[in-house]
């Protein structure tokens, strides 16, 4: 077990917290000036570019930073993760979602067995089962390919491949493999999602896959039982083996429920739900959206950032340079928030799923003994891509709080227009955005200048800009399946570095269990009042005068769903 010792005892961590003040004392209009300092503050892997000189760290940061990793035995839990060793002591598991995109001859040990090979079984019979769907060889009830994909799943079951389904859509490459087909995925309980997802759609052409590695999730499953009894009314209940599928380890649960357990896909417990992208949970549906080989190339892309996380210096460690300096910014800086803001609107989803990946992972108040911290660990996560976030949250970026920001840009637009007669490509404007803002943000805009162009004197102080506002770039080569890859791994291992050196634990999340339980209680306290009408009994007075005018409200609430939903 570790030493409950935690990291802000280290001399290390006092050292960075007595550096504050000297880089208190500087702006980045002058780091800025310094071209061998921001020449140094640059690193390149495989085609991705990271450009971390805006950040408020000098060379004596970085050299201090690295001095905290060693004394968070960084290296060493980074060798820990990749050998199979169980470092979610909590749950008592091994956090291996990079053998899910390991090479076939890799060797990755979990318990003293090789997982490889069991990864790329379920990876050939995905393949193997999406080009049956794909080609038509595989149909529905009534003899029809099966063109359209819903696939049901909440957090890290949606999430993920949302994220990537959304990257891939405006890909030439992906274009061309996905015609005629479309993708969906329902994650709300909320009988809207329901509606939204089947509109337009025909069980006769409909493949259901249900994502749930317990197959008792329980929006998860209510949504499931409402898509099945949508093919069983159209089709008859024989129809749900044909036409639902499902990624779950529950193998009794899913023949239960009406699917045949040799169309069940499976993953593992050291696969976590926010990691789980790069399993079954993504490979299935986005491979029988674009094919096999598209989606593979996402993998390889992952599997690329995995080598460079493992055996790169930390110098030149992109992963690594991102998680220390969350580390400097929200434990010594004390910014609480960051914004991802992807110059391309194919990355909308990113963001979201980022969230999840870095708030439920390090949403934490205790070291992984169980010791509460003394410090805040973890940081706010949110993002929309530019230019559209520009004309939304970025005055309070510029001129309000200090939000470090990471900006990500692409060479290649997947979709380039250049209109005839206009100054730039339609690329090039947005590109032109991405390059000014992070200046804007560091150099700011002072009274002295403001005066100069002859601003009138009211007007000065609410067109000041502070400046010294700290921001990352990313710049990657394309947008293709294999960046995509990329771009995601970079931010799994960012994550895990920033865990690594809080001490905390960032591959459980215990913290979204408590709502869930007491909404259990809810529920049977709603199934019987409306069934029995039983009177509200063991709930505060708040919540008791809530949920009488919920029953009130909605006691004509029909009784028998599926009912409605061919009039969807």
């Amino acid at each position: 077990m570790a030493s409950s010792t935690l990291i802000s005892d280290s001399e290390a961590w006092k050292s960075l917290k007595a550096h504050v003040e000297d880089i208190n004392k500087t702006h980045l209009r002058d780091l800025m000036s310094d071209a061998a300092r921001c020449k140094s503050l640059m690193v390149e892997y495989d085609g991705v570019l990271l450009d971390y000189s805006r950040q408020r760290a000098t060379s004596d940061t970085i050299g201090k930073l690295f001095k905290l990793a060693e004394a968070a035995n960084l290296k060493d839990k980074i060798n820990r993760m990749f050998n199979g060793e169980h470092i979610n002591s909590t749950e008592n598991r091994a956090v291996l979602h990079v053998a899910l995109r390991a090479s076939r001859d890799a060797t990755i040990q979990s318990n003293g067995k090789n997982v490889v090979p069991d990864v790329w079984k379920v990876l050939d019979k995905i393949q193997d089962f999406s080009e049956k769907v794909r080609n038509g060889s595989w149909v529905g009830a009534t003899g029809k390919s099966l063109k359209d994909v819903v696939a049901i799943g909440i957090g890290g079951s949606f999430l993920g491949p949302l994220f990537v389904h959304t990257a891939l859509q405006t890909d030439p490459e992906a274009i061309k493999s996905a015609e005629g087909r479309q993708l969906r995925f329902l994650a709300n309980v909320d009988p809207i999602d329901v509606a939204r997802n089947i509109t337009g759609l025909n069980p006769e052409t409909t493949l259901v896959v249900v994502v749930s590695k317990t197959f008792t999730t329980a929006e998860t499953m209510l949504n499931a039982r409402t898509l099945r009894e949508w093919i069983s009314a159209a089709l008859g209940p024989s129809a749900v083996a044909k036409h639902m599928v499902a990624v779950s380890t529950n193998l009794p649960l899913v023949e239960k429920f009406g699917i045949d357990p040799n169309n069940a896909f499976a993953f593992w417990d050291w696969v976590g739900g926010r990691y789980s992208v790069c399993s079954a949970v993504g490979v299935l549906p986005l491979s029988l959206q674009y094919g096999f080989p598209v989606v593979e190339r996402f993998l390889k892309g992952a599997s690329s950032i995995d080598q460079h996380f493992y055996s790169s210096p930390f110098e030149k460690n992109i992963p690594v340079l991102l998680g220390l300096l969350s580390v400097w910014n929200v434990s010594f800086l004390g910014h609480a928030a960051r914004a991802i803001l992807p110059y391309s609107q194919a990355l909308e989803k990113f963001a979201p799923h980022i969230q999840q990946v870095s708030m439920e992972s390090n949403g934490k108040g205790v070291s992984i003994d169980g010791v509460p911290l003394p410090f805040e660990a973890g940081e706010i996560d949110f993002g929309e891509p530019g230019t559209n976030g520009q004309h939304s949250f970025y005055q309070l970026i510029h001129q309000g709080r200090v939000i470090p920001c990471d900006f990500i840009g692409v060479v290649k637009s997947q979709q380039p227009v250049y209109l005839k007669g206009e100054v730039v490509s339609n690329h090039d404007e947005l590109m032109s955005n991405f390059f000014a803002q992070p200046d804007a943000l560091a150099y700011g805009k002072t009274p002295e200048q403001l005066h100069k162009e002859n601003v009138p004197e009211h007007l000065i102080s609410h067109k000041t800009f502070s400046g010294n506002r700290p921001s990352l770039s990313i710049l990657l080569p394309s947008l293709n399946a294999y960046n995509i890859g990329q771009l995601l791994a970079i931010y799994e291992h960012r994550v895990a570095v920033e865990g690594f050196v809080w001490g905390i634990n960032s591959f459980d999340q215990w913290g979204v269990e408590l709502g869930k339980s007491l909404a259990t209680q809810v529920r049977k306290q709603l199934n019987a009042s409306r069934t029995k009408g039983e009177s509200i009994e063991g709930f505060n007075h708040s919540t008791t005068t809530l949920m009488k005018r919920y029953l009130e409200a909605s006691s004509d609430v029909p009784s028998d769903l599926p009912t409605l939903l061919p009039r969807i």
